[in-house]
Protein backbone atom coordinates (compact mmCIF):
# COMPACT_ATOMS: atom_id res chain seq x y z
CA UNK A 1 0.00 0.00 0.00
CA UNK A 2 1.60 3.32 -1.09
CA UNK A 3 1.73 6.41 1.11
CA UNK A 4 -1.28 8.14 -0.54
CA UNK A 5 -3.47 5.07 -0.11
CA UNK A 6 -2.24 4.67 3.44
CA UNK A 7 -3.19 8.29 4.24
CA UNK A 8 -6.61 7.86 2.63
CA UNK A 9 -7.28 4.64 4.56
CA UNK A 10 -6.18 6.24 7.83
CA UNK A 11 -8.39 9.28 7.21
CA UNK A 12 -11.43 7.09 6.43
CA UNK A 13 -10.81 4.96 9.52
CA UNK A 14 -10.61 8.10 11.66
CA UNK A 15 -13.89 9.49 10.28
CA UNK A 16 -15.61 6.12 10.72
CA UNK A 17 -14.32 5.85 14.28
CA UNK A 18 -15.43 9.37 15.18
CA UNK A 19 -18.85 8.84 13.58
CA UNK A 20 -19.30 5.58 15.46
CA UNK A 21 -18.27 7.28 18.68
CA UNK A 22 -20.82 10.03 18.07
CA UNK A 23 -23.52 7.45 17.52
CA UNK A 24 -22.43 5.62 20.66
CA UNK A 25 -22.60 8.90 22.57
CA UNK A 26 -26.22 9.39 21.57
CA UNK A 27 -27.08 6.00 23.04
CA UNK A 28 -24.49 6.04 25.80
CA UNK A 29 -25.27 5.22 29.44
CA UNK A 30 -24.55 8.85 30.32
CA UNK A 31 -27.42 10.12 28.20
CA UNK A 32 -29.67 7.36 29.52
CA UNK A 33 -28.66 8.29 33.05
CA UNK A 34 -29.86 11.86 32.46
CA UNK A 35 -33.26 10.60 31.36
CA UNK A 36 -33.32 8.15 34.24
CA UNK A 37 -32.47 10.98 36.64
CA UNK A 38 -35.46 12.98 35.45
CA UNK A 39 -37.68 9.91 35.69
CA UNK A 40 -36.45 9.21 39.23
CA UNK A 41 -37.20 12.80 40.24
CA UNK A 42 -40.72 12.54 38.80
CA UNK A 43 -41.35 9.32 40.71
CA UNK A 44 -39.96 10.83 43.90
CA UNK A 45 -42.28 13.85 43.71
CA UNK A 46 -45.30 11.73 42.78
CA UNK A 47 -44.56 9.40 45.68
CA UNK A 48 -44.36 12.32 48.11
CA UNK A 49 -47.41 14.27 46.94
CA UNK A 50 -51.04 13.48 47.64
CA UNK A 51 -51.96 13.71 43.97
CA UNK A 52 -55.63 14.62 43.42
CA UNK A 53 -57.73 15.20 40.32
CA UNK A 54 -60.41 17.51 41.69
CA UNK A 55 -62.87 16.89 38.85
CA UNK A 56 -62.90 13.40 37.38
CA UNK A 57 -66.08 12.01 35.85
CA UNK A 58 -67.33 8.58 36.77
CA UNK A 59 -70.58 8.50 34.83
CA UNK A 60 -72.79 5.49 35.44
CA UNK A 61 -76.11 4.47 33.84
CA UNK A 62 -79.36 5.44 35.54
CA UNK A 63 -80.38 1.77 35.43
CA UNK A 64 -79.24 -0.90 37.87
CA UNK A 65 -79.90 -3.61 35.29
CA UNK A 66 -77.64 -1.91 32.75
CA UNK A 67 -74.99 -1.31 35.39
CA UNK A 68 -74.84 -4.99 36.36
CA UNK A 69 -73.36 -5.81 32.97
CA UNK A 70 -70.54 -3.27 33.27
CA UNK A 71 -67.09 -3.50 34.83
CA UNK A 72 -64.83 -0.57 35.70
CA UNK A 73 -61.11 -1.02 36.34
CA UNK A 74 -61.05 2.05 38.56
CA UNK A 75 -58.37 0.75 40.93
CA UNK A 76 -56.06 -0.26 38.08
CA UNK A 77 -56.40 3.05 36.25
CA UNK A 78 -55.85 5.04 39.45
CA UNK A 79 -52.73 3.07 40.31
CA UNK A 80 -51.35 3.58 36.81
CA UNK A 81 -52.10 7.31 36.98
CA UNK A 82 -49.93 7.96 40.03
CA UNK A 83 -52.75 9.87 41.72
CA UNK A 84 -53.76 9.19 45.32
CA UNK A 85 -57.36 10.29 44.88
CA UNK A 86 -59.92 11.52 42.42
CA UNK A 87 -63.02 13.57 43.12
CA UNK A 88 -65.32 10.94 41.63
CA UNK A 89 -67.95 13.10 39.97
CA UNK A 90 -71.30 12.39 38.37
CA UNK A 91 -74.22 14.49 37.17
CA UNK A 92 -77.93 13.76 36.80
CA UNK A 93 -79.06 16.40 34.30
CA UNK A 94 -78.06 14.44 31.17
CA UNK A 95 -80.27 13.47 29.45
CA UNK A 96 -82.59 16.36 30.21
CA UNK A 97 -84.75 15.95 33.29
CA UNK A 98 -88.47 15.74 32.49
CA UNK A 99 -90.37 15.66 35.78
CA UNK A 100 -89.97 16.27 39.48
CA UNK A 101 -88.38 13.35 41.27
CA UNK A 102 -86.27 12.21 38.30
CA UNK A 103 -83.14 13.98 39.57
CA UNK A 104 -83.35 12.45 43.02
CA UNK A 105 -84.05 8.98 41.64
CA UNK A 106 -81.03 9.23 39.34
CA UNK A 107 -78.94 10.49 42.26
CA UNK A 108 -79.77 7.55 44.54
CA UNK A 109 -79.37 5.01 41.72
CA UNK A 110 -75.95 6.43 40.85
CA UNK A 111 -74.76 6.27 44.46
CA UNK A 112 -75.99 2.67 44.74
CA UNK A 113 -74.03 1.77 41.63
CA UNK A 114 -70.92 3.55 42.87
CA UNK A 115 -71.14 1.64 46.13
CA UNK A 116 -70.91 -1.56 44.08
CA UNK A 117 -68.12 -0.19 41.89
CA UNK A 118 -66.01 0.80 44.87
CA UNK A 119 -66.61 -2.55 46.53
CA UNK A 120 -65.51 -4.41 43.38
CA UNK A 121 -62.36 -2.27 43.19
CA UNK A 122 -61.57 -2.52 46.93
CA UNK A 123 -61.79 1.26 47.26
CA UNK A 124 -63.45 3.53 49.82
CA UNK A 125 -64.57 7.15 50.04
CA UNK A 126 -62.58 9.80 51.87
CA UNK A 127 -64.79 11.54 54.40
CA UNK A 128 -62.13 13.94 55.67
CA UNK A 129 -58.47 14.88 55.30
CA UNK A 130 -57.40 12.20 57.78
CA UNK A 131 -58.65 9.56 55.35
CA UNK A 132 -56.48 11.03 52.58
CA UNK A 133 -53.38 11.06 54.78
CA UNK A 134 -54.01 7.49 55.90
CA UNK A 135 -54.24 6.00 52.39
CA UNK A 136 -51.20 8.00 51.28
CA UNK A 137 -49.18 6.55 54.12
CA UNK A 138 -50.36 3.07 53.14
CA UNK A 139 -49.70 3.71 49.42
CA UNK A 140 -53.33 3.04 48.59
CA UNK A 141 -55.98 4.87 46.53
CA UNK A 142 -59.26 6.51 47.53
CA UNK A 143 -62.08 8.60 46.05
CA UNK A 144 -63.84 11.76 47.20
CA UNK A 145 -67.51 11.51 46.31
CA UNK A 146 -68.59 14.48 44.23
CA UNK A 147 -71.66 15.53 42.29
CA UNK A 148 -71.83 18.20 39.59
CA UNK A 149 -75.03 20.17 40.06
CA UNK A 150 -77.48 20.26 42.96
CA UNK A 151 -80.39 19.00 40.85
CA UNK A 152 -81.10 16.15 43.27
CA UNK A 153 -82.08 18.64 46.00
CA UNK A 154 -85.23 19.76 44.14
CA UNK A 155 -85.86 22.45 46.75
CA UNK A 156 -85.61 20.01 49.66
CA UNK A 157 -82.57 21.10 51.69
CA UNK A 158 -82.86 18.03 53.93
CA UNK A 159 -81.63 15.91 51.02
CA UNK A 160 -78.14 17.36 51.44
CA UNK A 161 -77.94 15.53 54.80
CA UNK A 162 -79.00 12.31 53.05
CA UNK A 163 -76.20 12.88 50.52
CA UNK A 164 -73.74 13.57 53.33
CA UNK A 165 -74.68 10.33 55.06
CA UNK A 166 -74.05 8.49 51.78
CA UNK A 167 -70.49 9.85 51.69
CA UNK A 168 -70.84 13.00 49.55
CA UNK A 169 -68.16 15.51 50.52
CA UNK A 170 -67.86 17.68 47.37
CA UNK A 171 -70.86 19.42 45.80
CA UNK A 172 -70.81 21.36 42.54
CA UNK A 173 -73.57 23.93 42.91
CA UNK A 174 -74.44 24.10 39.21
CA UNK A 175 -74.02 22.27 35.93
CA UNK A 176 -75.13 22.73 32.31
CA UNK A 177 -78.84 22.41 32.97
CA UNK A 178 -80.67 24.61 35.47
CA UNK A 179 -81.88 23.02 38.69
CA UNK A 180 -85.56 23.04 39.61
CA UNK A 181 -86.12 25.30 41.46
CA UNK A 182 -83.18 27.39 40.16
CA UNK A 183 -80.10 27.92 42.32
CA UNK A 184 -78.55 30.79 40.42
CA UNK A 185 -76.92 31.99 37.23
CA UNK A 186 -75.01 29.44 35.13
CA UNK A 187 -72.08 30.94 33.23
CA UNK A 188 -73.34 29.75 29.85
CA UNK A 189 -76.88 31.13 30.35
CA UNK A 190 -78.32 34.63 30.26
CA UNK A 191 -78.15 36.05 33.83
CA UNK A 192 -81.53 36.38 35.52
CA UNK A 193 -81.11 35.65 39.23
CA UNK A 194 -78.60 38.27 40.35
CA UNK A 195 -76.07 35.55 41.04
CA UNK A 196 -77.76 33.17 43.48
CA UNK A 197 -81.34 32.45 44.45
CA UNK A 198 -82.32 31.81 48.06
CA UNK A 199 -82.07 28.08 47.34
CA UNK A 200 -78.48 28.52 46.16
CA UNK A 201 -77.66 30.52 49.28
CA UNK A 202 -79.33 27.97 51.57
CA UNK A 203 -77.48 25.11 49.86
CA UNK A 204 -74.10 26.73 50.51
CA UNK A 205 -75.00 27.35 54.14
CA UNK A 206 -76.12 23.75 54.61
CA UNK A 207 -72.93 22.44 53.04
CA UNK A 208 -70.93 24.65 55.41
CA UNK A 209 -72.90 23.33 58.36
CA UNK A 210 -72.59 19.64 57.46
CA UNK A 211 -69.02 19.63 56.16
CA UNK A 212 -69.24 19.47 52.36
CA UNK A 213 -66.83 21.34 50.08
CA UNK A 214 -68.68 23.71 47.70
CA UNK A 215 -67.53 23.75 44.07
CA UNK A 216 -68.47 26.86 42.04
CA UNK A 217 -67.55 25.59 38.57
CA UNK A 218 -70.33 26.47 36.07
CA UNK A 219 -71.29 29.52 38.16
CA UNK A 220 -71.36 33.02 36.66
CA UNK A 221 -69.09 35.69 38.09
CA UNK A 222 -72.08 37.18 39.92
CA UNK A 223 -72.93 33.80 41.43
CA UNK A 224 -69.31 33.29 42.52
CA UNK A 225 -69.17 36.72 44.13
CA UNK A 226 -72.45 36.12 45.96
CA UNK A 227 -71.18 32.74 47.17
CA UNK A 228 -68.08 34.44 48.56
CA UNK A 229 -70.36 36.69 50.62
CA UNK A 230 -72.34 33.72 51.94
CA UNK A 231 -69.84 30.95 52.61
CA UNK A 232 -67.97 30.67 55.89
CA UNK A 233 -65.59 28.08 54.38
CA UNK A 234 -63.10 28.30 51.50
CA UNK A 235 -64.46 27.02 48.18
CA UNK A 236 -63.28 25.51 44.92
CA UNK A 237 -63.66 26.16 41.21
CA UNK A 238 -62.65 22.68 40.12
CA UNK A 239 -62.29 22.90 36.35
CA UNK A 240 -61.59 25.92 34.20
CA UNK A 241 -58.66 27.79 32.73
CA UNK A 242 -57.42 31.34 32.37
CA UNK A 243 -59.22 33.10 29.51
CA UNK A 244 -55.90 34.10 27.97
CA UNK A 245 -54.84 30.47 27.39
CA UNK A 246 -56.80 29.40 24.31
CA UNK A 247 -54.73 26.77 22.54
CA UNK A 248 -55.00 26.13 18.80
CA UNK A 249 -58.36 24.39 18.35
CA UNK A 250 -60.79 27.12 17.25
CA UNK A 251 -63.86 24.93 17.75
CA UNK A 252 -62.84 24.15 21.33
CA UNK A 253 -62.00 27.80 21.99
CA UNK A 254 -65.48 28.89 20.89
CA UNK A 255 -67.12 26.26 23.09
CA UNK A 256 -64.90 26.78 26.13
CA UNK A 257 -64.54 30.56 26.22
CA UNK A 258 -67.65 31.17 28.40
CA UNK A 259 -66.29 28.57 30.81
CA UNK A 260 -62.90 30.25 31.32
CA UNK A 261 -62.01 32.62 34.14
CA UNK A 262 -60.57 36.12 33.89
CA UNK A 263 -57.50 37.29 35.77
CA UNK A 264 -59.62 39.70 37.80
CA UNK A 265 -62.13 37.05 38.87
CA UNK A 266 -59.37 34.55 39.64
CA UNK A 267 -57.64 37.08 41.89
CA UNK A 268 -60.90 37.84 43.73
CA UNK A 269 -61.58 34.15 44.34
CA UNK A 270 -58.01 33.39 45.45
CA UNK A 271 -58.00 36.41 47.78
CA UNK A 272 -60.96 34.82 49.60
CA UNK A 273 -58.93 31.63 50.13
CA UNK A 274 -60.27 29.68 47.17
CA UNK A 275 -58.49 27.20 44.92
CA UNK A 276 -58.93 26.96 41.13
CA UNK A 277 -58.46 23.79 39.08
CA UNK A 278 -56.95 23.81 35.60
CA UNK A 279 -58.49 21.38 33.14
CA UNK A 280 -56.75 19.56 30.30
CA UNK A 281 -58.94 21.17 27.64
CA UNK A 282 -57.18 23.66 25.32
CA UNK A 283 -53.83 21.94 25.92
CA UNK A 284 -52.55 19.85 23.01
CA UNK A 285 -49.56 18.47 24.93
CA UNK A 286 -48.47 17.98 28.54
CA UNK A 287 -46.16 20.99 28.17
CA UNK A 288 -49.09 23.10 26.96
CA UNK A 289 -50.99 21.99 30.05
CA UNK A 290 -48.08 22.94 32.29
CA UNK A 291 -47.94 26.35 30.59
CA UNK A 292 -51.66 26.85 31.23
CA UNK A 293 -51.04 26.08 34.89
CA UNK A 294 -48.08 28.47 34.90
CA UNK A 295 -50.23 31.28 33.47
CA UNK A 296 -52.73 30.94 36.34
CA UNK A 297 -49.99 30.56 38.96
CA UNK A 298 -48.42 33.81 37.72
CA UNK A 299 -51.74 35.55 38.45
CA UNK A 300 -52.82 34.08 41.81
CA UNK A 301 -49.86 32.11 43.18
CA UNK A 302 -49.08 28.40 43.35
CA UNK A 303 -50.98 28.02 46.64
CA UNK A 304 -54.33 28.67 44.93
CA UNK A 305 -54.07 26.34 41.91
CA UNK A 306 -54.89 22.64 41.55
CA UNK A 307 -55.57 19.97 38.93
CA UNK A 308 -59.14 19.41 37.73
CA UNK A 309 -59.00 17.54 34.46
CA UNK A 310 -62.68 17.08 33.50
CA UNK A 311 -61.69 13.65 32.13
CA UNK A 312 -62.76 10.10 32.97
CA UNK A 313 -60.51 7.80 34.98
CA UNK A 314 -62.25 4.57 34.02
CA UNK A 315 -64.83 3.62 31.41
CA UNK A 316 -66.80 0.38 31.53
CA UNK A 317 -65.23 -2.45 29.55
CA UNK A 318 -66.13 -2.25 25.88
CA UNK A 319 -67.47 1.29 26.16
CA UNK A 320 -67.55 3.45 23.04
CA UNK A 321 -68.17 6.63 25.04
CA UNK A 322 -67.44 9.59 22.75
CA UNK A 323 -67.64 12.27 25.40
CA UNK A 324 -64.51 13.15 27.33
CA UNK A 325 -61.09 11.56 27.25
CA UNK A 326 -59.71 8.86 29.52
CA UNK A 327 -57.46 10.44 32.14
CA UNK A 328 -54.39 8.30 31.48
CA UNK A 329 -54.78 9.01 27.76
CA UNK A 330 -55.25 12.75 28.01
CA UNK A 331 -52.58 13.20 25.34
CA UNK A 332 -51.90 10.76 22.53
CA UNK A 333 -48.12 11.13 22.81
CA UNK A 334 -47.81 10.02 26.45
CA UNK A 335 -47.00 6.54 27.70
CA UNK A 336 -46.79 7.17 31.45
CA UNK A 337 -49.67 7.60 33.86
CA UNK A 338 -51.38 10.97 34.06
CA UNK A 339 -49.84 12.36 37.25
CA UNK A 340 -46.33 11.23 36.31
CA UNK A 341 -46.75 12.94 32.94
CA UNK A 342 -47.94 16.18 34.53
CA UNK A 343 -45.19 16.23 37.15
CA UNK A 344 -42.61 15.76 34.39
CA UNK A 345 -44.12 18.61 32.35
CA UNK A 346 -44.25 20.91 35.38
CA UNK A 347 -40.58 20.24 36.12
CA UNK A 348 -39.67 21.00 32.52
CA UNK A 349 -41.64 24.25 32.76
CA UNK A 350 -39.60 25.41 35.75
CA UNK A 351 -41.85 24.56 38.69
CA UNK A 352 -40.17 23.65 41.97
CA UNK A 353 -40.88 20.46 43.87
CA UNK A 354 -42.74 22.47 46.52
CA UNK A 355 -44.96 24.13 43.92
CA UNK A 356 -45.72 20.81 42.24
CA UNK A 357 -46.69 19.28 45.59
CA UNK A 358 -48.99 22.23 46.26
CA UNK A 359 -50.66 22.16 42.85
CA UNK A 360 -50.72 18.36 42.72
CA UNK A 361 -52.98 18.04 45.76
CA UNK A 362 -51.84 19.97 48.82
CA UNK A 363 -53.96 23.02 47.99
CA UNK A 364 -57.10 20.94 47.56
CA UNK A 365 -56.36 19.08 50.80
CA UNK A 366 -56.15 22.40 52.64
CA UNK A 367 -59.63 23.58 51.66
CA UNK A 368 -61.09 20.05 51.83
CA UNK A 369 -59.87 19.84 55.42
CA UNK A 370 -61.38 23.22 56.31
CA UNK A 371 -64.66 22.42 54.59
CA UNK A 372 -65.14 18.99 56.19
CA UNK A 373 -63.85 19.90 59.66
CA UNK A 374 -67.02 20.61 61.67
Amino acid sequence: MNNDKMKDWTRRKFITTVTSAGTMFLFSPFVSLAAAGQDDKVKKIAAKAIGIDTHNHMDVPFSLEQFKGQQYDLAGEMKASGLTAICMTFCVDRPKLEKEGDAYERFITSLDEMDEMLKANHLTRALNYSDLKKVKKENKRIVIQSIEGGHFIEGKIERIKIAYDRGLRHLGLMHDGQTSPPMGDIYTDTPQFGGLTQLGIDTIKECNRLGILVDLAHCSNEAINKALEVSTKPMLISHTGLNTQLGTNERMVKMMMPRLISKEQAKKFAHAGGVIGVWTHLADTPLDYAKNIRALVDVIGAEHVCIGTDTKMALPGGSNDRFGSKTNQSWNTTTNGFFYTVVDALLKTGFTEKEITQIGGENYCRIFDKATDI
